[in-house]
């Protein structure tokens, strides 16, 4: 290697490699961090779109937290410019640590505490911070070792930092998440990014650190290396263990799909619990009211032909094979996932009365919307059996333009059933759904039906929103037509256990006792759903 000494305005930097090569370690270290940061950027996003939900707004409070907390970290790394090289590497050692920690620690509140929000907005201020003080003093450094004009510097930098974050972007949804999981994942970025600093800082800028702030690096970042690498080696313990916190004792499958946490819970069919990303969906205890409230008013006419939009779990499956005239049922889910567990676990299987089984039940894996889009039709029903709207992926299942294509769906007489959440503790939500199901060109009927109050599900802040629901859930029967459809039972309607005239004629005033003023529809360019309190 070869002494190099570069005399420049803001002191000279003695590094034993040339100043050319100097300028490329710089900037891959800036590559190399840039893509960690946007790692911990996106799993904070994710992570608490899963724990707390409603994603936009998740996201919103993370990147603009993040950003503001940017721009006070680079009016403090003004203190650090004289000190560059051990205050980057210290800033990289704790960007490492919070960074690589932070979803084990936002799980870990969400697990025990019931609350993540607060410790969300901490790490994004945190990390917020120690990014944004990276770049003023790399600017610092590869002054130093390369003269440059100002604009050609800056150019670099960001350069190296836009292009590690695409590939830190990318990495995140088509590596990192599918392979290493959300926890084990940030724990090996944040290792990867305290190896990056520390070799830049302890190898290149070596002569410019004294004894004393050279072991001081030395020591932080195999402490931090060190205990990101534990808490790898313990990822699989402390997982069983949360997961026990937040679904209890009786866990019998935790699955990570392509699409979601699939977590089925209970000793058998009586006590099963379905759990989707930390959300309860299914409740053994209490499944059949809703299943047969869903199902049976769509049943009364015409009904040879069904479409179950989602409802993987066959439950919605299971009602509408009772019928012995209907002829063919579509079941389209988009994570087979799913309907895999829903064919070969035993509880859930037996839960569903072996629904797949049928040779009447086809399977499809899709996104219901864009299946829709290729042009489905000649169903006598239609059931929407999907989680409650809320600005998320789902949003779009609950928007005009996606009951405009059920209703090109509809044979002539066909009817739609979708579920809206429950009218009284959520009623803008379900009065938008109705406005959204009429927007399509369809005469509606809302009705409802209460709920016992059972709790909370995933976390005492987390209420469910199908099964265990605390009030009640909410539905839209629909037609074509400028006459809404009537409310009732088939006369070869199977014997129910919950449901009958009686029950309907007053799911009618549970739903009407809450409306709402005329609420706009929901469309894709314009959705309407958020969180209600």
């Amino acid at each position: 290697m070869i002494d190099q000494q570069v005399s420049l305005r803001g002191g000279a930097a003695r590094i034993p490699v040339r100043p050319r090569t100097g300028r490329l370690l710089v900037l891959a270290a800036v590559f190399v961090c840039a893509a960690c940061g946007l790692v911990y950027e996106l799993e904070l996003v994710s992570l608490a779109s899963y724990l707390i939900g409603d994603s936009v707004t998740q996201a919103s409070v993370v990147l603009s937290v993040m950003v503001f907390a940017m721009g006070i970290g680079s009016l403090l790394a003004k203190r650090l410019r004289s000190h560059a090289a051990v205050g980057f590497g210290l800033i990289e050692a704790g960007l490492a640590l919070i960074g690589g920690s932070s979803a084990l620690v936002l799980y870990a509140s969400f697990a025990w505490i019931g609350e993540s929000r607060f410790a969300l907005v901490g790490f994004s201020l945190a990390i917020g911070v120690l990014i944004g003080a990276e770049i003023p003093l790399l600017m610092t450094l590869i002054q130093r070792v390369d003269r440059q004009d100002a604009g050609g510097t800056v150019a670099d930098l960001f350069a190296a930092d836009y292009v590690g974050a695409l590939v830190g972007g990318l990495a995140f949804p088509f590596l990192l998440l599918p392979v290493l999981g959300q926890l084990t994942g940030a724990l090996l970025t944040g290792m990867i990014n305290a190896a990056a600093g520390g070799a830049l800082v302890l190898w290149v800028f070596r002569r410019d650190l004294t004894p004393r702030s050279r072991w001081l690096l030395i020591l932080v970042n195999v402490s931090v290396i060190a205990l990101l690498a534990t808490a790898t080696v313990l990822d699989d313990d402390f997982e069983r263990a949360a997961r026990r916190a937040v679904y209890g004792d009786e866990v019998r499958v935790a699955v990570q799909t392509d699409v979601q946490e699939v977590v089925l819970t209970g000793t058998g069919r009586s006590s099963l619990d379905l759990y989707l990303d930390g959300r309860l969906r299914v409740s053994a205890r209490d499944e059949r009211r809703y299943h047969e409230a869903l199902v049976h008013p769509a049943m009364d006419g015409r009904h040879a032909r069904v479409l179950i939009l989602g409802g993987g779990d066959g439950l919605a499956a299971r009602e509408v094979l009772r019928y012995p005239d209907v002829r063919s049922v579509t079941l389209v889910e988009i994570d087979p996932g799913v309907t895999r567990l829903a064919r070969t676990d035993p509880a859930l299987s037996a839960l569903n009365a072996h629904a797949y089984r049928d040779p009447r039940l086809t399977a499809v894996t899709a996104d219901a919307f864009n299946w829709l889009r290729v042009g489905h039709g000649g169903y006598d029903v239609v059931i929407s059996d999907l989680p409650d709207p809320g600005i998320t992926a789902s949003t779009k299942l609950y928007s005009a333009e996606f009951y405009g294509l059920i209703a090109e769906a509809l044979a002539p007489g066909g009817r739609l059933v979708a579920h809206g959440g429950p009218p009284d503790t959520r009623p803008r939500t379900f009065w938008t759904v109705e406005a959204s199901v009429r927007a399509a060109g369809l005469s509606t009927r809302p009705y409802g039906i209460s709920g016992r109050r059972t709790g909370f599900a995933a976390g005492p802040d987390r209420t469910t929103d199908r099964a265990k629901a605390p009030h009640g859930w909410g539905f839209v029967l629909a037609r074509p037509g400028p006459r809404a459809p009537a409310l009732g039972l088939s006369p070869r309607a199977p014997k129910l256990r919950s449901l009958t005239e009686g029950v309907l004629a007053g799911a009618a005033r549970y739903a009407q006792r809450g409306r709402l003023p005329e609420q706009a529809p929901s469309t894709l360019v314009h959705p309407r759903y958020w969180e209600e309190p």
